[in-house]
């Protein structure tokens, strides 16, 4: 029978900003799941998260997994960690919304000019396979970290338009809430459970939901699926954050802050435009953004596209989480990631 993983045999990968959540996870899953992997490689600027992931997976034990220190903004540096590289996951970014909005050229430099950096290094370096992680702060974005990411997602998605004869492909992968990730409000929570109170910016609020192990499913799926030039979109539940502070303790009082700047009280991963060049492929969806007709013409042989205008949003989902799920997932988080 045929080996479904053959696709990752003999290939290199590398993760930028592999240490961060979705790189952990991602890496335990490629070195469990596909043994016959040539090496992956952890592109990041923290010395000591690679220390830390180091002592997580000892080279002893892990001797496919290398380690490379970098950042984005270095072409150079870029270069060099891309020598022998088949797979590029890029999951680097600036991330905090207020931070990017005090310090806006930081993100600008990261999030938009490290992601050309990348590109033009890949399309030098002859990678095959690119995906980059995006968000739904890049649809419709009313904050300066979502405008920076929407600005990723096309400069990814273009640069299938300047390879030439280069067999590379560029795709993203744009989702939404991931739990246990850095700054996402589970965690938040049960910080503050301990002071007896949950603070919430607005009661109206709304989130899309996806437990990590999930993305990083989606990443590997894309790997092998993506043909070059697609946005692809989970199906996620949502949920209300007042249904969230009751599963984490219905007896907290709770504090509304009010709406912070840049922040929305419903996230979007589809808009209204990108509907009609949506197709819809059971798990997920891929918008198709450019007329590339090799592109368009697998998926219409394939899947069922959308002709009629909808907005995918966390407040009109048809799936929401009741506060027994929820539990249920905060007691998934709380067994896996030890938190304390």
């Amino acid at each position: 029978m045929k080996n479904k993983k053959s696709f990752l045999k003999n290939k290199s990968i590398l993760v930028t900003g592999g240490t961060g959540s979705f790189g952990n996870l991602f890496v335990k899953n490629i070195l469990k799941n596909h043994k016959l992997i040539k090496k992956i490689v952890v592109f990041s600027r923290d010395e000591l998260k690679q220390f830390e992931m180091s002592q997580k997976f000892p080279e002893k034990k892990y001797s496919k997994l290398r380690y490379f220190l970098g950042d984005l903004r270095d072409k150079e540096r870029i270069y060099r960690a891309l020598d022998g590289i088949d797979i590029v996951i890029h999951a680097a970014a600036l991330k905090q919304v207020p931070k990017a909005e005090y310090d806006p050229f930081e993100y600008i430099k990261t999030n938009i000019v490290g992601a050309q950096n990348l590109i033009e290094a890949s399309l030098d370096k002859k990678v095959s396979n690119v995906i980059a992680l995006s968000t739904d702060k890049a649809v419709t974005p009313i904050n300066l970290y979502g405008a920076t990411k929407l600005c990723a997602e096309k400069l990814f998605l273009a640069a299938n338009n300047i390879k030439g004869w280069n067999k590379i492909k560029f795709s993203v992968v744009r989702y939404g809430n991931v739990v246990g990730s850095r700054g996402s409000v589970i965690p938040h929570f049960l910080k503050q459970k301990k002071l007896g109170f949950l603070s919430i910016t607005d009661k109206k609020m709304t989130r899309f939901n996806m437990m990590l192990e999930e993305a990083v499913d989606m990443v590997i799926w894309s790997i092998e699926k993506n043909i070059g030039g697609e946005i692809f979109v989970p199906k996620l539940p949502s949920y209300k954050i007042l249904d969230l502070a009751k599963a984490i303790d219905d007896k907290c009082k709770i504090k509304i802050t009010g709406i912070r700047p840049g922040e929305k009280l419903e996230e979007e991963l589809i808009s209204n435009q990108e509907s009609l060049n949506t197709y819809d492929l059971g798990k997920y969806y891929a918008i198709l953004t450019n007329q590339d007709k090799t592109l368009h013409n697998h998926y219409k042989k394939k899947y069922k596209k959308n002709f009629k205008q909808f907005s995918y949003t966390s407040l009109n989902n048809k799936k929401f989480l009741n506060v027994s799920e929820l539990k249920r997932i905060i007691h998934t988080f709380l067994k896996k990631y030890d938190f304390e």
